[in-house]
């Protein structure tokens, strides 16, 4: 067996043996919690377990002792003396506690993890209890997961494995805080992210999008680390899970701010939004009471194209990006429902704004539920602070809906069906009944309206039958003709009408 083939095999025992983990819990935690409890788990075992891995090879290397292998100069985070897994796993009463308090200290004496292990209630002792909590820790206690175990990369590969099952098992309710990974795969390739440029998602869930870049660096022959990544999300518990995902791949160079985007962006210069070279997002659909009222002199200028009915922010999401592009550099992919393409009212004066200003540079019309909790199709729309010259006032729109594959709960891409979608908008080329460059002009002619039905018309196939089918067919008809006019007939002679 190669020494590739063995290190998936680890992986794939490691990721059931995570998986195992959720036996433990359910019940006294409903699946949509899963994460909330096993994630800040999983990464106190995985702080620890580093943690010895360095001391031991400091003493190895410097020939000292213990206590200056602890130095923090030889360490990327610190573990508290008291405060290590060892010590909690030995704790026989109050463990919820004892965890409390262990994650408490390493977010204290290391600022980069300042409120990383989110806010449950682990001495809850009614969902908790003392058994539970033990039985769980000695789960996750035999299997090691330092770097000799478990390289940073499969590491990170294993998180995001569970990530896709908690999203599978909570699925409404994943929507929330996952994309998924074919469709951030479609809108990370048009965006094609380079070495030394930055990166914003402003609602980022558990930091996919963030990640797919990263990936995208690597496989061009880039080094990652010189990626800028920026990242918001107004969920507590999935901020810190999109923070320990992005430590957990190895990376460094990332700020992911806690917050509400809409009412209160984080990144800024006083009254000036930040500006990015990618800006890539899929915010939650049709959100209700975003932030309305705020946005009517909103300090940032968020309402240059308009401002959106406080009953839907959809605009208020698109808006806030392509107010957030670099004015040379700045692209945006952003996934919307199908309703932002030809809602009218405020949305239309927006998107009307937005067309007329030429930002808007293409529309990929996807299938129908390939989002969790989202049945809907959906549309990955893609603005450009400086289209290329070939769609200056033009609009590439792509009807992907018939390009993807049935589930039986939940329709899904594969990476080819991904790949095949980008390399359409890619190429910008004009296939019969599934893309076309349409002029400003004409989209003005629609009322602005991009409902891609309207522009990308399916060829109608004729119907190809024989001369025998068709006399076949005509004789039937005139047999059920013949046996109508008689029951008719039949009726009018018994009303006396005939």
């Amino acid at each position: 067996m190669s020494a590739e083939s063995n290190e998936n095999g680890k992986l794939l025992e490691f990721e059931r043996h995570l998986w195992e983990a959720t036996h433990i819990i359910t019940g006294p935690v409903d699946a949509a919690d899963y994460k909330t409890y096993l994630f800040p788990i999983l990464f106190f075992k995985r702080l620890c377990d580093v943690w010895d891995e360095e001391i031991a090879a400091t003493v190895e290397e410097y020939g000292e002792t213990e206590e200056f292998a602890k130095l923090p100069e030889f360490h990327r985070f610190v573990i508290p003396e008291g405060y290590h897994w060892k010590d909690v796993f030995n704790t026989t009463s109050d463990v919820g506690k004892a965890l409390q308090k262990a994650f408490r200290e390493i977010e204290k004496t290391n600022e980069r993890l300042y409120g990383i292990f989110g806010d449950a209630q682990w001495p809850n002792k009614e969902r908790l209890p003392d058994r539970l909590l033990h039985d769980l820790l000695d789960h996750y206690n035999r299997l090691p997961v330092g770097n000799k175990q478990l390289r940073q990369d499969k590491m990170g590969d294993a998180y995001e494995y569970l990530i896709k099952k908690f999203a599978d098992q909570s699925n409404k309710k994943a929507g929330e805080f996952y994309t998924p990974r074919a469709v951030v795969r479609i809108m990370v390739n048009i965006l094609n992210p380079k070495v030394g440029e930055s990166v914003y998602d402003p609602a980022c869930g558990t930091g996919g999008m963030l990640l797919e870049t990263i990936h995208h660096v690597k496989e061009a022959g880039g080094d990652p680390r010189q990626l800028k990544l920026f990242a918001q999300e107004k969920n507590l518990t999935t901020e810190s899970i999109a923070r320990m995902n992005l430590l957990l791949h190895g990376l460094e160079d990332f700020e992911i701010a806690r917050g509400d985007t809409l009412r209160n962006p984080a990144f800024h210069d006083g009254d000036e939004l930040s500006q990015f070279d990618c800006v890539i997002a899929n915010p939650p659909f049709s959100l209700k009471k975003w932030g309305h009222d705020q946005w009517v002199a909103d300090r940032y200028s968020r309402n240059r194209y308009g401002i959106p009915t406080d009953s839907n922010g959809d605009y208020a999401w698109v808006a806030h990006m392509v107010c957030s592009m670099k004015p040379e550099t700045g692209r945006v992919a952003v996934v919307m429902p199908n309703g932002a393409l030809f809602r009218a009212g405020q949305e239309g004066k927006i998107r009307k704004a937005l067309i007329e200003a030429d930002l808007l540079e293409g529309v990929i019309a996807l299938g129908a539920n390939l989002f969790y909790g989202a049945g809907i199709p959906a549309t990955i729309l893609l603005f450009s602070a400086k289209k290329k010259k070939a769609l200056r006032k033009k609009v590439y729109l792509v009807d992907a809906s018939e390009i993807l594959t049935t589930g039986r709960a939940q329709n899904f891409l594969t990476d080819e069906q991904s790949d095949e979608i980008y390399a359409l908008y890619r190429d910008k080329k004009e296939r019969e009944g599934v893309s076309r460059i349409v002029e400003l002009e004409e989209i003005e002619g629609n009322d602005f309206n991009l409902s891609i039905a309207r522009y990308v018309q399916k060829p109608i196939e004729e119907e190809k039958v024989s001369v025998d089918e068709a006399l076949c067919d005509f004789r039937m008809k005139m047999k059920h003709l013949e046996a109508c006019e008689e029951r008719l007939e039949g009726l009018l002679e018994r009303e006396g009408l005939l």
